[in-house]
């Protein structure tokens, strides 16, 4: 809870579960991982790397995820209310309504 993991490579970690609101994920590649009913509440996720990540039932209430990568993401059921969008890639994404983002 608002650790600074910006620029890590953590992708394919499993972070299912964890609170990581506040935290600061800015340019890491979390391509792979599982972030299944994760807290990532007022999280930066400015240009991460979530590609193909699993964000099943996740909180992202108020994150930022300004330029980043969300394709082939899974987003069933996550929380997406007051989150900053700017340039944000959903390409074949599932959404939180289940329904498949198209490019």
């Amino acid at each position: 809870k608002g650790t600074n993991l910006s620029g890590l490579n953590l992708s394919n970690v499993d972070f299912s579960g964890i609170d990581l609101s506040n935290t600061n994920l800015s340019k890491a590649n979390l391509s792979g991982a599982n972030l299944q009913g994760t807290n990532l509440s007022n999280a930066d996720l400015t240009k991460t790397d979530l590609t193909g990540a699993n964000l099943t039932k996740a909180n992202l209430s108020n994150a930022n995820l300004s330029f980043t990568d969300l394709s082939n993401a899974n987003l069933s059921q996550t929380i997406l209310s007051g989150i900053k969008l700017d340039f944000t890639n959903f390409c074949g994404a599932t959404m939180p309504n289940r329904s498949k983002r198209q490019c």
